[in-house]
């Protein structure tokens, strides 16, 4: 999970690009980047940190140009190494530089490849990297010899390469210098990207974004989203150029970017994520009338902030009260994707205070988006207690996550999910609630697809191991819990490239 941004522009982009990294910064908060070109040269400013602490006015200054991309990193195995924060940038051809939001799930075939047969060195372990080298070596292949150019036809050649070799999930931000912008999406369409335009004295502007809510925040009016398999191409004069690039397409887009990533005031593949969330509540509300009509529940309580939505739907249909009883400290990040379990320990009471009066001798229902390591759950559980709770249920306003995510999310090795080889009566043990409720696959699938009837299918191999790109093996998984568990995480990781303040630069 990461928050991706490319524009062209008919003046300086990177104020433009800083904005909208801010609005995507829930996406990622380990660190950010954005890269410029005036045409002739390019210029570069990344490192580990939110993107208000990474970019300061004299990097703004030095980041010259119409076109450029942006990146926030969130990382889904552990590394924190300034040298791998994106965007990546390599010389050849022209100067390319790429920003990505996803995972390859071919990437240590991919990394054996660019070494043995396209002779290129990667020089970080991020598949990112990989996914650039690829990019980099197929437009290299595309150059038009008797001009040595890249026409929209040569980049859509090069760009249906990437498809036939790069397997998993991503979202891509691409700028090649004095040719222009790319984008594009893999062809299930699992991570979101979406393009669109405004309108300025000198022409019109382009911007891709990961949620439209960037492209609100801007004033440019969304044009629509990048397909599965599809690639935009924005070119020097501004034109815009889409080709859908992969052999064979489906529409299958991850079905927790509707539960917890995306912000819900965003619209991903014509989907409400705000519609979505209250029609998780109503369902979620009729299946706990349904298994327990004589509850005893005083007060719907939700879990900030992605749980509100779905907590106070479910009030409304079970006629219960809704309040808010727990406060925020905004300046902390979402535990979800911190990356170690002590951390995470530590953030929930620093992130989450009750308010005593909202629970003091009351059966509360506290509604939270999902369960993941059960963690937090507990935490919040035993909070509601020390404040005076009766009886504290728990509903998920997602199914039970049972499996890992191999496609750019960090749900980690299988016996760290809380849910994994247990019962939910067993869960609801596990987190010490006295009784809990989960959402049902099929509801939570139904309420994103009245959203868009023509989406029939999502990625929720999360919830049921079936991963939609068919190439995952137990030995895949056995090397992913490897090195996602949160004591590979505790190890210190060796850096490859310390920029330290090379992290700011520019190339001929």
């Amino acid at each position: 999970m990461c928050g991706v941004i490319g524009m062209f522009g008919k003046s300086r982009v990177n104020q433009a690009i800083y904005e909208g990294l801010t609005v995507v910064q829930h996406r990622g908060q380990d660190a950010a980047g954005i890269i410029t070109s005036d045409g002739e040269r390019v210029y570069l400013r990344k490192d580990n940190g939110l993107v208000g602490d990474v970019f300061h006015t004299r990097h703004m200054r030095q980041l010259h140009g119409n076109m450029g991309i942006g990146h926030c990193r969130y990382p889904t195995a552990g590394s924190s190494s300034p040298a791998e924060a994106q965007p990546f940038y390599v010389n050849s051809p022209f100067g390319v530089s790429l920003g990505h939001n996803g995972n390859l799930t071919n990437a240590a075939e991919l990394r054996e490849q660019l070494f043995r047969e396209d002779l290129r060195h990667l020089n970080t372990n991020s598949d990112s990297e990989i996914l650039l080298n690829v990019l980099a070596h197929e437009l290299t292949a595309a150059i038009d010899q008797r001009n040595f150019r890249l026409m929209p036809d040569d980049i859509f050649h090069a760009v249906a390469s990437v498809y036939r070799r790069c397997r998993g999930a991503y979202a891509v931000v691409a700028m090649i210098r004095g040719h222009g912008i790319l984008g594009f999406r893999d062809c299930y369409g699992i991570r979101p990207l979406i393009y669109g335009q405004r309108e300025t004295k000198l022409g019109f502007e382009t911007m891709l974004a990961s949620e439209s809510v960037a492209l609100d925040m801007l004033d440019f009016t969304v044009i629509n989203d990048v397909g599965p398999g599809e690639a935009v191409f924005i070119d020097m004069n501004g034109k815009v150029h889409r080709r859908v690039c992969a052999g064979e397409t489906r529409s299958m887009p991850c079905i927790f970017e509707f539960v917890y990533l995306a912000r819900p005031d965003s619209i991903i593949d014509g989907i409400a994520v705000h519609k979505t969330r209250l029609r998780m509540g109503e369902k979620l509300a009729c299946k706990l009338m349904r298994e327990w009509p004589d509850h005893d529940i005083d007060v719907i309580i939700p879990i900030p902030d992605t749980s509100r939505t779905s907590a106070l739907q479910m009030s409304y249909e079970m006629g219960l009260k809704y309040r808010e009883g727990f406060i925020k400290n905004r300046y902390i990040g979402r535990t979800f994707i911190m990356p170690g379990q002590e951390q995470r320990k530590r953030s929930v009471r620093q992130k989450l205070n009750a308010i005593e009066l909202e629970f003091k001798g009351k059966n509360v229902l506290l509604v939270d988006d999902s369960i993941v390591r059960g963690t937090t759950s507990k935490q919040i559980i035993q909070m509601a207690r020390d404040a005076g709770a009766r009886k504290v249920y728990f509903a998920s306003a997602a199914p039970p996550v049972r499996y890992p995510n191999v496609y750019g999310i960090d749900m980690p090795a299988v016996d760290e999910l809380v849910a994994h080889s247990r019962t939910e009566d067993e869960v609801a043990r596990e987190i010490g609630a006295d009784r809990l409720f989960f959402q049902d696959l099929k509801d939570l699938t139904d309420a994103a697809h009245e959203g868009n009837p023509s989406i029939v299918e999502f990625d929720t191999s999360c919830f049921d191991a079936k991963y939609v790109t068919g190439d995952i093996s137990e030995e895949y998984l056995f090397d992913l819990q490897r090195v996602r568990n949160d004591e590979a995480k505790s190890k210190p990781k060796a850096t490859l490239l310390d920029l330290g303040e090379l992290n700011s630069y520019s190339y001929s």
